[in-house]
C-alpha cells in the first residue's frame, strides 16, 4: 500500500508542512525513521529525533514548533498520538484476509455473513450467527448459538462457549477464552465441593479488545458483560457475573472476582486484583498491584496499595515507611 503525504493529510484532516506528493509505504518509530515510512511525534522527550529521521513524513500536533532544521515531511494534525493510530489502522486495513480455508468444520445451520474469512481448522456450531466481515482465524472453536458481530476478529485459538455474544469491530487475540465455566462450587459437610452449574453467558459489546490468554467466566445466571469500548491486557480474568463499563481499560494480569460492578472509564493497573460483590465508581484509577477490597464509591477515585486506599494518604504513608526502612538499616 502506497499513500502520499497529501492523501494521509486528508485522511487526518490535517494540514501538509513539505512535500505533500512525498510516499509512504508503511510506519515506524520516529529513532527508526526509514525513507517510505511515516513517524509520529507526541512525546516531546523524542523531539532529537525528529531533526535526525529518515523518515518521509512526520506526524506532530498543530501547536508543535521545531527547534531544529527537519527535512521530513510534516503532517500537522489536532492530535499526534491519535492520527498515528488512525493512520496504523489505515495500513492494517489492507491485510485483512479473505476466503475459506480447508479443513474446516461448520454447522449446516450457522449463518455466515458476506465476506467472511475462515482459517483451516476452525469450528462454527450449531446455529451460531457469523458477523458480514468477520475474521475467524485457524483453530478457532465457536459454540452452538454464539453471535460474532460485524467486523470483528478471533485470532487463532480462540475459544467461544455456547451462547455467548460479541459485537461488531472487536478483536480478540490468541487463545483468549470467553465463556468458560465460572468458579463456582458449593461446600459439602465431608469437605467436599459440588460444582455449581453456571447456565449464564457472557455479553461483549461492540469495539472491545481482549488480550492473548485472557478468560472471561460465563455467568452463573444472567450474563458477564463487558461494555463497549473496553480495552483488555493479556492474561486477565474475569470471574463470572461481572459487569466491566464501557471504556474501562485494564492492563495484564489484573484481575475482578465474581458479581463486581466496575464503572465506565475506569484504568485498572497490572496485577491489580478486585475482589468480589464490590461496585466500582466511574473513571476510578486503580495502580498496579493494588488490592481492592471495599466498593468505591467517588467517581475519580486514585487507589494505590494492599488493601488500596486514596493515593495521596498512600504517599503520605509511603514517606513514612521509608523513614522507618532507613532507621532499621
Amino acid at each position: 500500500m502506497e499513500l502520499t503525504a497529501g492523501i494521509i493529510a486528508g485522511h487526518l484532516q490535517g494540514e501538509v508542512k513539505g512535500d505533500p506528493d512525498v510516499i509512504v509505504k508503511g510506519v515506524a518509530r520516529i529513532e527508526q525513521g526509514k525513507p517510505g515510512t511515516a513517524c509520529f511525534l507526541a512525546n516531546p522527550k523524542y523531539e532529537k529525533y525528529l531533526y535526525t529521521t529518515g523518515a518521509s513524513a512526520v506526524l506532530v500536533n498543530r501547536d508543535f514548533v521545531p527547534t531544529g532544521k527537519v527535512s521530513a515531511t510534516l503532517i500537522r494534525v489536532d492530535d499526534a498520538y491519535a492520527a498515528a493510530a488512525a493512520l496504523l489502522g489505515l495500513f492494517a486495513s489492507v491485510k485483512k484476509k479473505k476466503g475459506w480455508e480447508f479443513p474446516h468444520s461448520i454447522s449446516r445451520k450457522a449463518s455466515i455473513g458476506r465476506k467472511v474469512y475462515i482459517g483451516a481448522h476452525s469450528y462454527i456450531g450449531k446455529r451460531a450467527r457469523i458477523g458480514n466481515g468477520a475474521q475467524i482465524y485457524p483453530q478457532v472453536y465457536i459454540g452452538e448459538h454464539v453471535k460474532i458481530g460485524a467486523g470483528t476478529i478471533l485470532y487463532p485459538g480462540v475459544k467461544v462457549y455456547d451462547d455467548c455474544t460479541i459485537g461488531d469491530n472487536c478483536i480478540i487475540h490468541s487463545n483468549a477464552v470467553i465463556g468458560s465455566d465460572g468458579f463456582g462450587f458449593a461446600p459439602s459437610a465431608d469437605g467436599t465441593y459440588r460444582k455449581i452449574p453456571q447456565t449464564g453467558n457472557v455479553i461483549i459489546e461492540d469495539n472491545v479488545e481482549i488480550g492473548a490468554n485472557t478468560v472471561i467466566d460465563r455467568a452463573t445466571m444472567g450474563s458477564t458483560i463487558i461494555r463497549s469500548g473496553v480495552k483488555l491486557d493479556n492474561l486477565i480474568q474475569i470471574a463470572h457475573n461481572v459487569e466491566v463499563g464501557e471504556n474501562t481499560v485494564m492492563a495484564a494480569q489484573s484481575g475482578i472476582a465474581g458479581s463486581t460492578r466496575v464503572g465506565a472509564g475506569c484504568m485498572i493497573g497490572g496485577q491489580a486484583g478486585i475482589v468480589g460483590h464490590l461496585t466500582v465508581a466511574a473513571r476510578t484509577q486503580v495502580g498496579a498491584q493494588a488490592g481492592v477490597i471495599g466498593s468505591v464509591k467517588q467517581e475519580g477515585s486514585i487507589l494505590l496499595g494492599m488493601p488500596a486506599f486514596d493515593h495521596g494518604q498512600f504517599m503520605r504513608a509511603y514517606a513514612h515507611f521509608k523513614k522507618s526502612g532507613k532507621k532499621d538499616l
